[in-house]
């Protein structure tokens, strides 16, 4: 990645957003970070330093999005961390609901912040999504899970041929030890963690390194990265 690009981190106010908006400042990187939550986001600030930038912006509203991009503009690196914890629960028994706001939270999200970008964004560029192992994991009771973090996923290989040279990939995490445990037992997420090979949770700040790898390296596209222990492997 060259010297002083501009990186723009969608979801950047905590989790795996923070820890990548944090990798990018210590890259020298102009770094951007969008959040919802006004509150959230001044937090993030003060923890990130006087480096960064941040906007307060719902990624979920086209129009709020193609006002904040042309703000930030020119864009050099789109990381897309923005996420939602429904979807889960077993199939027989979880509300289509509950999988539509999963949509919405993440999916939606993410397609919407990738799209108005795309005026924006310069040519030897990039767009990382941030998926999860729920898209091809195979546990049970994730089977909403994975059809949002899947059809994420199937995006990466076509876009990384209809938008090139840009380029196209995506960040497959594994447990990872952020706030989106926060509402899970605690033995639940020992338990995950537990299952990978290396028998162990992710840090924000393993994820945060793939993911800048992947907006440095000029010659990968299309590639989705399992940053998870060997989760992916069981």
């Amino acid at each position: 990645m060259d010297r002083h690009a501009h990186v723009v981190v969608i979801g950047g106010t905590s989790g795996i957003g923070l820890a990548t908006a944090l990798s990018s400042i210590q890259a020298n990187n102009h770094t951007t970070i969008v959040g919802r939550d006004s509150a959230k986001l001044s937090d993030a600030l003060s923890k990130l330093g006087e480096m960064a930038h941040g906007e307060t912006a719902d990624a979920s509203d086209r129009s709020a999005m193609d006002s904040l991009y042309a703000r930030l503009s020119p864009i050099d690196h789109l990381i897309i961390a923005a996420s939602g914890g429904a979807g889960a629960g077993p199939f027989g028994s979880i509300a289509a609901e509950d999988v539509r706001r999963g949509f919405e939270a993440k999916f939606w999200v993410q397609f919407n912040a990738a799209q108005a970008a795309l005026p924006r964004l310069n040519r030897d560029g990039s767009i990382t999504f941030i998926t999860a192992a729920s898209s091809r994991f195979a546990n049970p009771g994730t089977s909403g899970l994975a059809a949002i973090n899947g059809a994420i996923e199937r995006l990466v290989p076509t876009l990384a041929r209809e938008l090139a040279p840009i380029r196209v990939n995506a960040i497959s995490p594994g447990v990872i030890d952020t706030p989106w445990w926060s509402d899970k037992p605690t033995n639940m997420f020992e338990q995950q963690a537990r299952k990978a090979p290396l028998g162990r949770a992710g840090q924000p700040n393993e994820v945060a390194e793939a993911a800048l790898f992947l907006a440095r390296n000029k010659f990968i596209t299309g590639v989705v990265l399992d940053v998870d222990g060997g989760l992916h492997l069981t």
